[in-house]
């Protein structure tokens, strides 16, 4: 055996990839066996090196082809089929699929079958309901024990992981959590090959991403990058850390950090896995568009949508923070009627709170945080319960007295300030401060409108554009674009064509704006809208 093998061979077990991969490079290519080959590509594939990993794969299987080993190369074959799905290579991915089944068809009774019946079964398998996760559960509970007949930790604890998250879906949160805990004690053992281990530690954390369970995120996020520091080299699980750290750092408010961590992945990713350097492109838009740089933000979100990322509910929220709350509730509500998944809605259904509420479409905004209410119940969270209290709170203020509003929006910013998540808190002070002011607290309104600007301004959030400075007393964005019209002598005819409403729409919104700001006439909803700022007056 060659100086340079073995040196590769412990390279590789070690995990010095980039040392691994040199020594094989430098082997004599007829020396190297199926295995070896199999390495090699493993190594260059944890360097980023794509195309090679997957030249070197394709020799690997093709070399057990020869040994006539059908089961390795039905994994190898597996293993390829996880590459191209990864680079969005769809075709590829399943032809590879294919030829695994084909050459397992006769040899069922073996752990690689077991293993293709995951990747079938289970990994292509999407829970959007209850209906779709009753099946997957059972599959996952078979796959595992067939793990325990073959004593393969590797497929049990990928097995859990699935079984985990099905059950989490079907709202049994406790079980599932239990579950994922379960599989990352082994991961933490250590003896799970490499890339197995960050499939997992992967999975358990998008699942706590999908809960809103950001404290659960936090402690899986910050193991996984101890985890990718271990390694001299792990550059896509370093770039998927990346992504979830870039999530956490924009709920904390660290925008600009966030925005950097992103790129950081678009640059290091764009070849080896397309869902994450997506996922990586949404955060840039969100951390843009908080920041207030709209038109940035929005080609962010359209790449991230040319790659096959769904780019709402942030383009839903451009819409509205470029003034088009019309467009923006459509397009929120266009993503939900397209969108079956639960947890995938909870984020949806809170962006068309506010939206709707823009929009004033109270009933919509109500139906939406009543679905995220009951979202809240069935997924017990932190974070889903801060976004409940948060929309429904809003709704609350937006129809009724405003003291129904006061408890749940207090609840709410108990519920950010907890979580660490300070732009969310802010937003609701400021609900907070409409609140107190239509109740005559004009002193603790002042109080949450001050902590809230100076949060705002803290985070780089360009100021509230909405808020009760701009538009007081209760009014909605609507009803404040109605009295501006008419503020300007427009008739309720002339307003209902400018405002794309029905006139008997806009006489609803008048008799409405007399009624909060207990005004008798147009000539005094003009004074009022000229006084206040809503409307200027010509010349």
């Amino acid at each position: 055996m060659s100086e340079a093998l073995v040196d590769a061979r412990a390279a590789y077990a070690r995990r010095d990839w980039s040392l691994a991969r040199e020594r094989y490079a430098a082997a004599d290519p007829a020396s190297l066996g199926a295995d070896d080959l199999s390495k090699f590509g493993d190594a260059a594939w944890w360097l980023g090196r794509i195309d090679e990993a997957l030249a070197i794969s394709e020799r690997a299987h093709h070399a057990h082809i020869a040994k006539r080993d059908t089961r390795q190369a039905a994994m190898r074959a597996m293993e390829l089929a996880f590459l191209r799905f990864l680079r969005a290579e769809d075709t590829l991915g399943s032809a590879w699929l294919a030829r695994s089944r084909r050459l397992l068809a006769a040899d069922q009774d073996c752990v690689e079958h077991a293993y293709l019946r995951y990747f079938l079964e289970v990994e292509a398998a999407e829970a959007d309901s209850a209906d779709d996760a009753e099946p997957i559960v059972t599959t996952a509970r078979e796959i595992r024990a067939l793990a325990r007949h073959y004593d393969d930790a590797c497929l049990a604890a990928m097995a859990t992981v699935a079984e985990g998250r099905a059950l989490i879906t079907l709202g049994e949160v406790a079980a599932g959590l239990a579950l994922l805990d379960e599989a990352m004690a082994v991961v933490l053992t250590d003896d799970l090959p490499p890339g197995w281990a960050g499939n997992i530690y992967c999975n358990v954390i998008v699942t706590c991403h999908e809960l809103v369970d950001l404290r659960r995120m936090r402690s899986w996020t910050e193991s996984l990058e101890e985890w990718c520091a271990a390694m001299p080299a792990a550059v896509v699980f370093t770039g998927i850390c990346r992504v979830h750290r870039a999530q956490l750092m924009q709920t904390r408010g660290d925008w600009t950090r966030s925005e950097s961590e992103a790129r950081r992945v678009c640059a290091d990713l764009a070849e080896l896995t397309v869902p994450t350097t997506a996922d990586a492109h949404y955060v840039i838009g969100d951390s843009l568009r908080l920041r207030g740089d709209l038109d940035a933000a929005e080609q962010a979100y359209l790449r991230a949508h040319d790659l096959g990322r769904d780019p709402q509910p942030g383009m839903s929220l451009l819409r509205l923070a470029q003034g088009n709350a019309d467009v923006a509730a459509r397009s929120v509500h266009a993503a939900l009627a397209a969108t079956g998944g639960p947890l995938a809605r909870a984020p949806l259904c809170f962006a068309a709170v506010e939206i709707d509420i823009a929009a004033d479409e109270a009933s919509h905004a109500r139906t939406a945080a009543d679905e995220l209410d009951e979202l809240a119940r069935r997924y017990p969270s932190p974070g889903l319960r801060a976004m409940a209290l948060h929309a429904r709170g809003a709704v609350l203020l937006a129809e009724g007295p405003p003291a129904d509003a006061l408890l749940l929006l207090r609840q709410a910013c108990t519920g950010w300030l907890r979580l660490d998540a300070p732009y969310e808190c802010a937003r609701v002070r400021l609900l907070l401060a409409d609140a107190y002011t239509r109740l005559g607290d004009l002193d603790a309104s002042e109080r949450e409108r001050e902590s809230a600007e100076t949060a705002l301004a803290r985070l780089g959030a360009p100021p509230p554009s909405a808020g009760a400075r701009e538009i007081p007393d209760g009014l909605s964005v609507r009803e404040a674009e109605v009295l501006a019209l008419v503020a300007h002598g427009k008739t309720n005819r002339e307003v209902a064509t400018e405002l794309v409403l029905s006139e008997k729409t806009v006489a609803r919104h008048l008799s409405n704006i007399f009624i909060k700001l207990g005004l008798p006439s147009r000539t005094a909803a003009a004074a009022y809208a000229f006084e206040r700022g809503l409307a200027r007056r010509s010349g």
